[in-house]
């Protein structure tokens, strides 16, 4: 039985699960950089093997976040719709989860393109 606080609790992992994934997106692009600026400046192969390490590791996190945002999203689109069938329409918290919906949509468009 899905209930508002459910709701509210899967919109709060949504919204967490995306501010991560933009995180470590951008931690990828930092790195990336880093390393890029290391091999131009011709630094120690120990070092730059390790900071190879660290964009890598950055990048397996990608996938894996996505995956949990899938999931996620499908599970609060499943909380809205039986909460929505119950006829427990109206609050913020409504409003809140269909504008993450959206957003995560989105977010899923735009890198797919």
């Amino acid at each position: 039985m899905a209930t508002v606080r459910n709701l509210k609790i899967k919109t709060s992992s949504c919204k967490r699960i995306v501010k991560e994934l933009q995180s470590y997106e951008k931690e990828v692009e930092r790195e990336a950089a880093k390393t890029a600026d290391m091999k131009e400046k011709g630094a120690d192969p120990y070092h730059l093997k390790q900071q190879e390490n660290v964009l890598a590791e950055s990048r397996m996190m990608i996938p894996d976040f996505r995956k949990r945002l899938e999931a996620l999203l499908a599970d609060l689109k499943g909380t809205l719709a039986e909460l929505e069938e119950a006829n427990e329409k109206e609050g913020p918290e409504f409003g809140d989860a269909r504008s993450t919906i959206t957003e995560v949509e989105k977010l899923f468009q735009t890198t797919e393109a």
